[in-house]
């Protein structure tokens, strides 16, 4: 792939010059302190051609499964030879997920360093994709935030605190300002807002971290309404998260499985019912919970009675659900991950997320997108079910053509 000793980022029609060494996608950050975000960094508005392909666009099975994987990876910067640039030119990746912090590792080295050295990641990742990338983070506010302070990004408030203000014109105008920083990172989806209602204030993953908006079920619907309009002025997808609500658990599905039968309330359902019916659902991600008296047998992010049967039949949701990572261990301490992959797309899950951080595997997007079709080509999936969760994959990535998001790509001068 040709690269140049001068490139330009095009943000909604304005370019930006970096001065760049030749293959600057292949070296390292300059070490010291992280560059502060500036203005010159910052997209003007405009409009920008659309760069996502369209949804009839035919494409053979690996190619489909591709789209529906979202992988994190290590490296601040890339190489022709990475893994992920492997996965997003040669398998046709759909998603990438990133982290400031490295799990396995236990190394604050990962994929954030500064928002020079971000910048030009994730434009590279876009430059070396077959299909144009969702680029994702976790950028709640507040504990749960992978740009901040640390890498020389803004701090933030956390949900709880602009729930608790309860004031939707704060909250948009808090959300605006982060679209506007991911905007200009390149990054085009948020994993948030949180839509848990904070049943438990006990709860050590949620109410203890404050990414709840509120107890009340209502005020949180109406800040993460609030939330997502400031988002979408941003022209940033967001995701909600955890269905069917993970507000009432009292444990962490990252170390394993958790219950919540006893304690879930139906209210917790509220915010999604409000924001689908108000067309404002971008995507879902699921919760690792488990709950009897919704599905005896399976956690949400396997159940085909509460995604397809709860969510897309009774509440009428037809966009992406994403599952949680797949590597939690509420998921992997208890099913091989052929059966969970299996039993989630059969529930209706659309995009699987392995965060590839809690464990690192470089080649997991090559060895699923493998088990995958072959559940297809032993009849345990149908290959009916891959085409619908492409089409909903390439609809939402449609969205972006119509919020007018997207890195135009790297020109030589």
């Amino acid at each position: 792939m040709q690269r140049f000793s001068r490139q330009f980022l095009v943000l909604d029609g304005q370019t930006i010059l970096f001065s760049l060494a030749a293959n600057r996608a292949n070296t390292a950050p300059p070490n010291g302190t992280p560059e502060p975000v500036n203005g010159t960094l910052e997209p003007a508005n405009g409009t920008l051609e659309p760069a996502f392909p369209t949804v009839t666009e035919a494409l053979d099975l690996d190619a489909k499964i591709g789209q529906m994987l979202m992988l994190g990876f290590r490296g601040l910067e890339l190489k022709p030879d990475d893994a992920i640039v492997q996965d997003a030119r040669e398998r046709n990746l759909g998603a990438v997920v990133l982290f400031q912090y490295d799990g396995a590792l236990k190394s604050w080295t990962r994929n954030i360093a500064s928002p020079a050295q971000l910048q030009a990641l994730n434009a590279a990742l876009q430059e070396y994709a077959r299909t144009p990338l969702l680029i994702s983070v976790d950028q709640e506010g507040g504990e749960v935030s992978r740009l901040n302070e640390r890498n020389g990004f803004p701090a933030t408030r956390s949900q709880e605190f602009y729930g608790t203000q309860n004031d939707t014109n704060l909250t948009r105008a808090a959300a605006e300002a982060q679209g506007k920083l991911l905007r200009a990172m390149g990054i085009n989806l948020n994993l948030a807002p949180v839509v848990d209602v904070k049943l438990n204030p006990n709860n050590p993953i949620i109410a203890k971290r404050q990414r709840s908006f509120s107890a009340d079920p209502h005020i949180v619907a109406a800040q993460a309404l609030a939330a997502i309009a400031g988002y979408h002025s941003q022209n940033i997808l967001t995701a909600l998260k955890h269905f069917p609500g993970h507000g009432s658990s009292s444990a962490d599905t990252h170390q394993g499985l958790t219950d919540v039968t006893a304690a879930w309330r139906e209210i917790e359902l509220t915010p999604y019912k409000n924001i689908i019916a108000a067309s404002q659902a971008d995507a879902i991600m699921t919760a690792h919970i488990f709950n009897a008296n919704l599905d005896a047998q399976y956690p949400a992010t396997l159940s085909k009675k509460i995604i397809t049967g709860l969510l897309r039949e009774q509440l009428n949701y037809d966009g992406v659900v994403i599952t949680d990572d797949m590597q939690m261990g509420a998921i992997s301490k208890y099913y091989g991950f052929e059966q969970a992959l299996e039993l989630a797309l059969d529930a209706g899950v659309d995009m699987i997320a392995i965060a590839n951080n809690l464990v690192y595997e470089p080649d997991i997007a090559a060895r699923t997108i493998g088990i995958v079709k072959q559940l297809v080509m032993d009849g345990k999936i149908s290959e009916q079910r891959i085409d619908e969760s492409y089409q909903r994959i390439m609809k939402l990535k449609a969205r972006l053509n119509n919020l007018r998001l997207m890195i135009d790509g790297w020109y030589s001068a």
